[in-house]
């Protein structure tokens, strides 16, 4: 019996990403979703309880991923801000993002573009907020371990850091690439970025 309420549910987010992406959150229906996956319109309350429930369930793998990208490289166990230097390093991040783009497409598109009136749909702004209160406190704990750096940046550069990466994404989805295109512009990017804030920390 768990099994067919699983299969049921993995329906209706499966059949729900579809409507989602075709015709936006705001425009699709409980009853549009419903009918794609077979089941009464009542039913499908017993699953979730509605639709910005459905919509917080798909893309939340994406929105983890975020979340971990950011814990990461400036929570608390943040990699050592030297390791910048590193081609190491540059070549995680770089990694870090086409697998993110290769893995989490459709559930970027969802996210991006297609969030309007859910309780994601502010999650750009939200997130780019408190990403620089994160970095803020990151540059302190740097500091503490390496008093030469430079740490006096303006909040809204910090700011702009990751907006520039949404944008990033954000152009990367609409104007489809080949992969070894993806991997230039990605590199150009990350590779930009961290000699930027190497000169501006005085690494």
């Amino acid at each position: 019996m768990q099994v067919q309420k699983d299969d049921i549910r993995k329906s209706i987010l499966r059949e729900a990403q579809t409507i989602f992406l075709q015709k936006g959150f705001a425009k699709a229906s409980m009853r549009q979703i419903a009918d794609a996956s077979h089941i009464g319109l009542s039913n499908i309350y017993n699953y979730f309880p509605g639709k910005d429930e459905i919509f917080c369930t798909i893309v939340q793998p994406v929105v983890s991923a975020f979340e971990a990208m950011l814990q990461e490289h400036h929570g608390h166990s943040g990699v050592d801000i030297m390791e910048m230097h590193s081609e190491a390093y540059l070549r995680y991040v770089i990694d870090e993002y086409l697998m993110l783009l290769k893995k989490h497409r459709r559930l970027l598109q969802l996210l991006f573009f297609h969030a309007q009136g859910s309780s994601l749909e502010d999650f750009r702004e939200n997130f780019t907020r408190r990403s620089t209160v994160l970095v803020k406190e990151y540059f302190r704990r740097m500091k503490e371990k390496h008093p030469h750096l430079h740490i006096g940046v303006s909040d809204f550069f910090i700011h702009l850091h990751t907006a520039w990466m949404f944008t990033l994404f954000e152009e990367l989805l609409m104007h489809r690439k080949k992969p070894e295109e993806l991997e230039q512009i990605i590199t150009e990017y990350i590779t930009f970025e961290v000699i930027g804030w190497r000169e501006l920390m005085k690494i």
